[in-house]
């Protein structure tokens, strides 16, 4: 997916409810999703690149999602719950 696709996506679930969201990219989204206790509402896309995650996460940051940076080694996922 592009960057724009995976922006729509967020946008669709989030619905302007930034506040509500917690954004944040990783390697491992898996992993990931467990180290968060296993949100119930979990979506990751694969941004294709780390520039490209980060360029998202820090769009949506912006917009009020919570989150803290950081990512992992090599981190080309995105994802919110």
């Amino acid at each position: 997916m592009t960057e724009q696709e995976i922006k729509a996506a967020i946008e669709g679930y989030i619905k302007g409810r930034y506040s509500q969201w917690t954004i944040g990219i990783t390697d491992y989204p898996n992993r990931r999703r467990t180290e968060h206790g296993d949100p119930k509402y979990w979506h990751h896309w694969n941004a294709s690149t780390e520039q490209a995650a980060r360029r998202i996460e820090a769009y949506f940051f912006k917009k009020g999602c919570k989150g803290a940076g950081g990512g992992g080694v090599s981190p080309n996922y995105v994802y919110i719950f």
